[in-house]
């Protein structure tokens, strides 16, 4: 079986070699309708392009969940675009919020470093956030860590079996940052696999009774009932005080993956990245609007579009620091 194709390493630096990226985005592989809102079945063709959202759409918005690899990053890089627009949404009040499958370690460093509200980990292991005035980190835990050190015995069965029954898969480089999930390297730093090979690896998780994700580079396994989903849900009601109803419809949220379809059907405002197209046929939620930009290119066309409309009239962040 041919393998879906990934985007290889792009030459160059600076300014040219990220319009470089931008031109090796295939305009042909997504099809985008003026005149259609699709939101099931995995057909590209029935979205929208992002440039098609309203301005009462972008009025409504208080802030913006995303996904990191593949949507904020391009080529596993964080460009420039990507990182000076997400200050730009900053500047204009926005809510902002990685929901990631990242590791707990990358995690600490985000929720201190970066422009943003807070993050939620390891595909809803926990959420974290810094409290500037107290100058101290808040984590929140869906489950306590000591439960999750005694399902190692488990996930160290489901590495040898994945390593045995797929030969090209490797332990996710950033495993050792990990406190509850188990994330095996379809294409990060290993050579592209195939679909079956992917979908070889989540059986030997459900065959162990772990839940299993696929993002753009990993299949992540755990042992828990939480996702993207349930533990933002969490997030927006403990620290924003925010009934769902009123946060689904006043925050976007943009992805590239198939770990992003709970969020993807969750959120009316929901946005794809231009690679999203190579997962899209076994999707079976898909966003409502697409970017013409690929990862952190399309992110950046996304925050210039909400952040430039009106000039963001009302400062959504003031008095709402977590």
């Amino acid at each position: 079986m041919p393998c879906l194709p990934f985007p290889g390493d792009w030459a160059g630096k600076g300014e040219a070699g990220w319009k470089r990226k931008q031109r090796a985005f295939d305009p042909d592989r997504v099809r985008v309708s003026e005149g259609m809102s699709g939101r099931e079945g995995g057909d590209i063709s029935r979205m929208k392009p992002i440039t098609a959202m309203t301005g009462q759409e972008i009025d409504r918005i208080k802030g913006v969940l995303f996904d990191i690899d593949d949507t904020f990053t391009l080529a596993g890089r964080l460009i420039p675009e990507a990182f000076s627009s997400l200050w730009k949404l900053h500047d204009r009040g926005l809510i902002l919020v990685p929901i990631t499958g990242r590791p707990a370690g990358w995690c600490d460093h985000i929720a201190r470093m970066w422009p943003v509200d807070a993050v939620v980990g390891e595909n809803g292991a926990f959420y974290y956030c810094y409290c500037t005035r107290e100058r101290r980190l808040l984590r929140r835990y869906v489950s306590e860590p000591e439960a999750a050190r005694e399902k190692r015995a488990c996930l160290e069965e489901i590495r040898q079996e994945v390593l045995k029954r797929v030969p090209g898969a490797g332990v996710a480089a950033d495993q050792h940052f990990r406190l509850f999930d188990l994330a095996i390297d379809f294409s990060e730093d290993v050579p592209a696999l195939c679909p079956a090979d992917i979908r070889e690896i989540c059986e030997v998780f459900k065959k162990h009774g772990a839940t299993c994700k696929v993002s753009s580079i990993h299949v992540n396994g755990w042992f828990g009932g939480y996702d993207k989903l349930s533990t933002t849900k969490l997030f927006l009601r403990e620290r924003l005080d925010l009934e769902w109803e009123d946060a689904r419809q006043s925050f976007l949220f943009i992805g590239d993956s198939p770990n992003d379809e709970p969020m993807f059907e969750a959120f009316p405002l929901s946005v794809g990245v231009a690679n999203l197209s190579r997962f899209a046929p076994t999707m079976k939620s898909v966003p409502m609007f697409i970017t013409a930009g690929q990862g952190g290119l399309g992110f950046a066309e996304m925050a210039h579009l909400i952040a430039d409309d009106g000039a963001r009239k009302t400062n959504h962040r003031e008095g709402r620091h977590p």
